[in-house]
């Protein structure tokens, strides 16, 4: 058997994010399963300037893309802001594209403050799609999160075992045969450079 990569791009900037210890959890599902690395994709860690198509290698971009297109499989991990997904993991994957996520697989991960999340969801569902990964069905989407962790430790059962079978799913279905290419990405002009 071949190593499976399995990274999760964390979207949240704070410091004590919840986004970041539901993408560990993932990550540490995904690691009870022989000859798996992890890569927690950090992006307090990385300095990337807001996009700009005329310096896409400003920064820590070359890193970025790097560490996304040496994984099998990337979590997009999120906080929801207004119904949809983080600035920072937007700029994050304006940075990437088919070169980094073709044939990849991607699981989606979101918390909220308040209520259920499913439009985050979405939207992240259909980036996947755009950039011609495969997104698993299994998704992830945590409301009134202050109410699942407690010192940096999940207290709710059920949405642990919600995170680690995303976790495994990330594994389970690495290198699952792709489907053709989406009408998306065979209209989109900057598919095939």
């Amino acid at each position: 058997m071949t190593t499976v990569r399995v990274a999760a791009i964390v979207g949240s900037l704070r410091e004590k994010s919840y986004t970041r210890l539901a993408c560990e959890e993932a990550l540490a599902a995904a690691s009870e399963f022989e000859d798996v690395e992890t890569d927690c994709i950090d992006l307090r860690e990385l300095s990337l300037p807001v996009f700009d198509s005329d310096e896409d290698v400003a920064g820590d971009a070359d890193e970025l893309r790097a560490r996304v297109q040496a994984a099998d499989s990337v979590i997009f991990g999120t906080p929801v802001y207004h119904a949809s997904y983080s600035s920072a993991l937007k700029n994050a994957l304006d940075y990437c594209g088919f070169d980094e996520f073709e044939n990849t697989t991607v699981g989606l991960l979101c918390v909220a403050g308040g209520s259920f999340p499913t439009t985050t969801l979405d939207h992240l569902r259909s980036v996947g799609r755009a950039v011609n990964a495969w997104v698993v069905p299994h998704q992830v989407a945590i409301p009134r999160v202050r109410n699942t962790f407690e010192d940096g430790q999940i207290v709710d059962d059920g949405v642990e075992e919600r995170i680690d079978t995303l976790g495994r799913r990330m594994v389970e279905y690495a290198n699952i045969e792709p489907d053709p290419r989406t009408m998306e990405a065979t209209q989109n002009l900057g598919a095939d450079d």
